[in-house]
Order: C-alpha cells, then structure tokens, then sequence
C-alpha cells in the first residue's frame, strides 16, 4: 500500500488538495494521511481536520508529499523543514501548492528545479531563492520529482501530481477534464464515466 502524506496547516486551502484527495482515495494501492503541527487544523472554508501524525513523529519518507497551501505558511519547523529536503534528496515525489511554494522558495528547497508559484516577485526578499531564472510563469510546473502550482492551479496541481506518481500522461488528463471539461464536456470527449 503507498502513502500518500498531506501537509496541512492551519488556515489550509482545502479546495486545493480536495482533487487529488479524492482520486487518490479511490485506487485501491494508496492510503492518504495528514501531518501538521497539532493535533487539529481548521481550512480556510471551516473545515475542522484531524490530524495523523505530528510533524515531530515523522521518521520515514512518503510514496508522495503533499504540501497544501493556505493562510500558515510563515511557519518556522525544523521537522517540516527536514521532511520536506529529506524528499527531495531522496528523488521522491513532492507536490506544493500556493502558499506551500512560498515556504519552499523561502527556505531554499526550490534550487535547481524549474518551478512556479504565486508570483516570482512575492520572493525576491528572501535569501534562500537564488535562481529566480527557474521560475515559469504556467499554472503548474513539474520538474523531476517536484510539482509547483500557483494557488489558482488545483486541476493542473492534481494533473501533474497524477502523472509523477506514474500515472500516463493520458490517464492523469482524463481523471481531471471530468472536472476541467464538465459531465457533458467529458461525455462529448471521452463518453460517458458512469456507463
């Protein structure tokens, strides 16, 4: 069974893990948990969460990291800090969105990947962020075992994300356009899902 470990902080954006959440919750070979910083978390649309595992609990990687944006990403952890390079270092999957690239442009972990974000220029006060020349201005970006978005980006998040786990580049499109495209859209192109 794989894991897949979502990072969620206080003030989280749901609506931008809500995609892959669900998809990842259907297949068979993969379990979701959550980490933070406490025991309980409330999203920015009120969603009170519990939590699996403290970030100070950690002690192994993840088939996939999840790190979702919101309204808490000034956070100062060192364990969220050594989760998230031990990733890295280690070639496995890493997905951040909105605020959550922030952080990790903030201290230092987006170096030598192409990435995105919210905006280049929210970065360019912090001393860590060195190659502003990888920055691509697109809704999501991949780059070897990382995927960046920008907080407007949930659909090309989970597409990229679906894709760096294995999924084929025409299975990860087609599990997000009944989303992107809508049931009639969807049925138009592919059928219809349900038959």
């Amino acid at each position: 069974m794989k894991t897949a470990l979502f990072v969620l902080l206080d003030q989280y954006a749901d609506w931008e893990g809500a995609y892959l959440l669900s998809l990842l919750n259907q297949r068979d070979d993969w379990q979701i948990k959550t980490a933070s910083n406490g025991p309980k978390v409330e999203s920015i649309g009120g969603l009170q969460t519990m939590i699996d595992v403290d970030f100070s609990e950690i002690d192994r990687n993840f088939d996939l990291l999840v790190l979702i944006g919101g309204n808490s990403w000034n956070i100062q952890n060192q364990e969220l800090h050594a989760l998230i390079e031990s990733q890295l270092i280690n070639s496995l999957p890493v997905a951040s969105i909105c605020g959550a690239v922030d952080y990790m442009a903030q201290q230092g972990l987006l170096e030598g990947y192409r990435h995105t974000g919210n905006a280049r220029l929210l970065w360019q006060d912090f001393p860590n962020y060195q190659t502003p020349e990888n920055f691509y201005e697109r809704q999501a970006v991949s780059d070897r075992n990382l995927v960046t978005a920008n907080g407007t980006a949930a659909l090309d998040f989970t597409e990229f994300t679906l894709q760096l786990i294995g999924d084929s580049l025409i299975t990860a499109k087609k599990e997000v356009d009944l989303y992107r495209l809508g049931y009639y859209g969807y049925r138009e192109k592919y059928g219809n899902p349900f038959a």
